[in-house]
C-alpha cells in the first residue's frame, strides 16, 4: 500500500502535540486496516511471553526493515515493547524517506495490537515528538514514558529508552545531532561495504559496531551508560533493566541488577524476549543473501547468545 508523505508529517520543534494529535490518528487509520492475513509461522513453535526491540529508526536506510519483518513474523508474543527511537524524527526532518518496508512494519505492529498483543511503546529521543502523547493511545499501541514489566518469574524489570542517562543528549543536543549525523554517514559506508560482501558471499558485518569496540573513549561512553543506568535502576527497587539507545545488545550483572539492552535494527538486528519461563535471552537475526525470500533469511535467525540470572561480563580488546 503506498502511503502519502503528508500522512506521516511530523511537527517542527516546539509544536504542541494536541494541534496534530487527530491527524496523526488517522495516518494510522489506514494503516491499521490494511493488514495481510494471519501467516502460519505466527502462531506456537517460536511464541514468547514477551519481545523487546528498540532503535528501529524508520524512516532512514540504515533501518533494516525487511529482517525486522521476518523477525516479528517468526517471533510472536503475549507482549511487544517498543523501547523508543522506533521512528527517527530527527532524520525525516531533515530528509523524507518512508520506502514500503517501513510501512510495513507499521502495519505489523498495529496487526499485533489488534490481535490481542500488548503493544507498549516507551519513545526515545530520535522519536521525542511521541512524548507528547504519552497516556493516548494508537490503534491498540500504548504509549508511556517508561514501563514496568514483571517476568513470569517473579523479577521487576524497569523499561526505558535510556537517552536520560546520556550526558550528550541532555547538556549538548548540538552535538548530538552533529554525531548522528557522522553515524548516519558510517552507516552508508556500511551500506556500501556489505553490498561488497554480499556479493563476494560474506555475512553480514558492522562497520561502525567494529569501530566502537576498538576505540577506547567509546568503549568508556558505554560502560559509563551500563552502570549508570543499573545504579538509577537499584536505586528505584528493580531486580534489572532494559533499554537500548547505545545500539548495543548485552545482557550482564551490575552490582546485582541484571543489565539488559537490546541492541537496535540498523546494526546488531537483535532483540531481548522473555521465554514463558520467565528465562531472558537475546537474539539475533542474521542477514541472509541479497535477494533471498523471506522464508530463507528467516530461516537464518539463530541465536546471538542466551543468559539468564548468571550473565557474564564481556571481555574487550582495546
Amino acid at each position: 500500500m503506498a502511503h502519502p508523505r503528508s500522512a506521516l508529517r511530523f511537527p517542527p520543534e516546539g509544536a504542541a502535540p494536541a494541534a496534530w494529535l487527530s491527524q496523526f490518528h488517522g495516518a494510522l487509520a489506514p494503516l491499521a486496516t490494511d493488514l495481510e492475513p494471519e501467516a502460519p509461522g505466527e502462531t506456537g513453535l517460536n511464541r514468547f511471553r514477551a519481545v523487546f526491540i528498540s532503535d528501529l529508526h524508520l524512516g532512514t536506510p540504515g533501518c533494516q526493515a525487511d529482517a525486522l519483518l521476518d523477525f516479528l513474523k517468526a517471533h510472536p508474543s503475549d507482549m511487544l515493547y517498543l523501547v523508543g527511537d522506533i521512528i527517527d524524527g530527527w532524520q525525516l526532518r531533515r530528509r523524507w524517506y518512508w520506502p514500503q518496508a517501513h510501512n510495513d512494519v507499521i502495519q505489523k505492529l498495529l496487526r499485533r495490537a489488534r490481535k490481542g498483543c500488548r503493544v507498549v511503546y516507551v519513545p526515545g529521543n530520535h522519536d521525542e515528538f511521541a512524548r507528547g502523547f504519552i497516556g493516548h493511545q494508537f490503534g491498540g499501541i500504548e504509549v508511556i514514558d517508561e514501563a514496568t514489566h514483571i517476568t513470569a518469574d517473579g523479577r521487576r524489570l524497569w523499561v526505558i529508552h535510556g537517552d536520560y542517562f546520556d550526558g550528550v543528549v541532555q547538556n549538548a543536543k548540538w552535538l548530538a545531532y552533529l554525531g548522528d549525523n557522522l553515524y548516519e554517514f558510517t552507516l552508508k559506508l556500511n551500506r556500501y561495504l556489505n553490498l561488497l560482501r554480499g556479493r563476494l558471499g560474506l555475512p553480514y558485518w558492522s562497520l561502525s559496531a567494529y569501530l566502537k569496540h576498538k576505540v577506547k573513549k567509546a568503549l568508556n561512553y558505554v560502560l559509563d551508560f551500563e552502570q549508570a543506568v543499573a545504579h538509577e535502576a537499584r536505586k528505584r527497587g528493580y531486580q534489572g533493566v532494559v533499554c537500548g539507545h547505545i545500539h548495543r545488545a548485552e545482557m550482564r550483572d551490575i552490582d546485582g541488577v541484571l543489565y539488559c539492552n537490546d541492541g537496535d535494527w540498523v546494526e546488531s538486528r537483535s532483540a531481548l524476549v522473555e521465554h514463558y519461563d520467565g528465562t531472558l535471552q537475546l537474539l539475533s537475526c542474521n542477514a541472509a543473501p541479497r535477494g533471498a525470500s523471506s522464508t530463507e533469511r528467516a530461516t537464518q535467525q539463530q541465536t546471538r547468545q542466551a543468559q539468564t540470572t548468571q550473565p557474564q561480563t564481556p571481555e574487550y580488546s582495546l
